[in-house]
């Protein structure tokens, strides 16, 4: 297993798991599940969570493919 960190310009954190070919990114979102929308277009991954604040966006590289994405207790899960 390989795990990478990063954060977004909101220093909002992104991690991403590799399993040999399978892998999963997980990012801290701080929101609840109905305020985060998720498109994939390709490899990339745009979220849209809209909070208090207002709206704010963060978009990102996938290492493939998504297969699956669900939002839980404020964290989004993307695997592929």
């Amino acid at each position: 297993m390989s795990k990478q960190q990063f954060t977004d310009r909101d220093e909002r954190f992104i991690r991403r798991y590799q399993y040999g070919d399978d892998w999963v990114v997980a990012v801290d979102v701080g929101a609840s599940d109905d305020a985060v929308d998720v498109d994939v277009v390709g490899t990339t991954a745009i979220v849209v969570v809209a909070n208090e604040e207002g709206v704010s966006e963060l978009e990102f590289e996938l290492p493939d493919d998504a297969s699956s994405i669900t939002t839980n207790n404020g964290v989004l899960t993307i695997r592929g």
